[in-house]
Protein backbone atom coordinates (compact mmCIF):
# COMPACT_ATOMS: atom_id res chain seq x y z
CA UNK A 1 0.00 0.00 0.00
CA UNK A 2 2.37 2.95 -1.32
CA UNK A 3 1.57 6.61 -1.54
CA UNK A 4 2.77 9.35 -2.63
CA UNK A 5 4.80 11.46 -0.62
CA UNK A 6 4.74 15.02 -0.29
CA UNK A 7 7.10 16.97 -2.90
CA UNK A 8 7.33 20.18 -0.55
CA UNK A 9 9.70 21.76 2.20
CA UNK A 10 9.97 24.45 4.64
CA UNK A 11 5.75 23.51 5.42
CA UNK A 12 5.09 23.80 1.77
CA UNK A 13 6.91 27.04 0.62
CA UNK A 14 9.28 25.48 -1.85
CA UNK A 15 7.59 22.89 -3.94
CA UNK A 16 9.38 20.04 -6.33
CA UNK A 17 8.11 18.27 -8.89
CA UNK A 18 9.91 14.88 -8.53
CA UNK A 19 11.65 13.58 -5.91
CA UNK A 20 15.02 13.73 -6.90
CA UNK A 21 14.66 17.25 -7.08
CA UNK A 22 13.16 17.37 -3.31
CA UNK A 23 16.19 15.63 -2.48
CA UNK A 24 19.04 18.33 -3.91
CA UNK A 25 16.88 21.10 -2.56
CA UNK A 26 17.49 19.79 1.08
CA UNK A 27 20.71 18.36 0.41
CA UNK A 28 21.59 22.33 -0.81
CA UNK A 29 19.51 23.36 2.61
CA UNK A 30 21.85 21.26 4.50
CA UNK A 31 25.01 22.55 3.14
CA UNK A 32 24.21 26.19 3.39
CA UNK A 33 22.93 25.32 7.05
CA UNK A 34 26.54 23.45 7.13
CA UNK A 35 28.83 25.96 5.41
CA UNK A 36 27.42 28.93 8.35
CA UNK A 37 28.48 26.42 10.77
CA UNK A 38 31.62 25.90 9.15
CA UNK A 39 32.20 29.57 8.45
CA UNK A 40 31.62 30.31 12.07
CA UNK A 41 34.09 27.85 13.10
CA UNK A 42 36.92 29.28 10.67
CA UNK A 43 36.27 33.22 11.46
CA UNK A 44 34.82 32.95 15.21
CA UNK A 45 33.87 36.66 15.08
CA UNK A 46 34.55 38.54 18.67
CA UNK A 47 31.14 39.08 19.22
CA UNK A 48 29.98 36.04 19.68
CA UNK A 49 32.97 34.91 20.81
CA UNK A 50 33.15 37.26 24.20
CA UNK A 51 28.95 37.63 24.64
CA UNK A 52 28.14 34.67 27.53
CA UNK A 53 24.40 33.54 27.70
CA UNK A 54 23.35 31.39 30.47
CA UNK A 55 27.10 30.59 31.17
CA UNK A 56 28.05 29.82 27.62
CA UNK A 57 30.06 31.54 24.78
CA UNK A 58 26.92 32.91 22.45
CA UNK A 59 28.87 30.52 19.47
CA UNK A 60 28.23 27.72 20.96
CA UNK A 61 24.47 28.53 20.98
CA UNK A 62 24.46 29.02 17.93
CA UNK A 63 26.68 25.59 16.88
CA UNK A 64 24.31 23.83 19.02
CA UNK A 65 21.11 25.27 17.66
CA UNK A 66 22.11 24.90 13.88
CA UNK A 67 23.42 21.49 14.77
CA UNK A 68 19.79 20.57 16.20
CA UNK A 69 17.85 21.96 13.61
CA UNK A 70 20.09 20.04 10.94
CA UNK A 71 19.09 16.86 12.87
CA UNK A 72 15.52 17.79 13.18
CA UNK A 73 15.10 18.60 9.60
CA UNK A 74 16.84 14.90 8.54
CA UNK A 75 14.23 13.40 10.40
CA UNK A 76 11.28 15.42 9.23
CA UNK A 77 12.26 14.53 5.96
CA UNK A 78 14.65 11.63 4.68
CA UNK A 79 12.84 9.50 7.98
CA UNK A 80 9.20 10.58 6.55
CA UNK A 81 8.28 12.04 10.41
CA UNK A 82 6.42 14.91 7.96
CA UNK A 83 3.93 11.81 6.82
CA UNK A 84 3.11 10.42 10.49
CA UNK A 85 0.44 11.08 12.86
CA UNK A 86 0.74 14.68 14.99
CA UNK A 87 1.44 12.24 18.14
CA UNK A 88 4.22 9.86 16.78
CA UNK A 89 5.87 13.12 15.45
CA UNK A 90 5.42 14.61 18.89
CA UNK A 91 6.41 12.25 20.68
CA UNK A 92 9.49 11.65 18.57
CA UNK A 93 10.77 14.98 18.53
CA UNK A 94 9.67 16.51 21.60
CA UNK A 95 11.76 14.31 23.62
CA UNK A 96 15.34 14.19 22.95
CA UNK A 97 14.67 18.15 22.67
CA UNK A 98 13.79 17.90 26.13
CA UNK A 99 16.21 15.51 27.13
CA UNK A 100 18.71 17.29 25.04
CA UNK A 101 17.76 20.91 27.29
CA UNK A 102 18.36 19.01 30.39
CA UNK A 103 21.73 17.69 29.62
CA UNK A 104 22.86 20.94 28.60
CA UNK A 105 21.40 21.83 32.21
CA UNK A 106 23.30 19.47 33.77
CA UNK A 107 26.81 20.33 31.78
CA UNK A 108 26.57 23.73 32.21
CA UNK A 109 25.94 23.44 35.61
CA UNK A 110 28.46 20.80 36.72
CA UNK A 111 31.19 22.48 34.83
CA UNK A 112 30.51 25.77 36.55
CA UNK A 113 30.66 23.63 40.17
CA UNK A 114 33.74 21.86 39.10
CA UNK A 115 35.04 25.19 37.96
CA UNK A 116 34.41 27.08 41.18
CA UNK A 117 36.03 23.86 43.10
CA UNK A 118 39.27 24.29 41.71
CA UNK A 119 39.05 28.06 41.88
CA UNK A 120 38.25 29.00 45.13
CA UNK A 121 38.68 25.28 46.99
CA UNK A 122 41.55 23.46 48.50
CA UNK A 123 41.93 21.69 44.63
CA UNK A 124 44.49 23.40 43.11
CA UNK A 125 45.10 23.38 38.84
CA UNK A 126 47.70 20.72 38.66
CA UNK A 127 48.00 20.69 34.73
Amino acid sequence: MAHDHKLEIFRGLVKFKSNTQKIWGVLIFLSIVTTVEVALGIVKPKALTHTYFIGMKLLNWIFIILTLVKAYYIAWDFMHLRDEKTALRRTIVWVPIFLICYLIFILLFEADYIYNVYKDGFITWNF
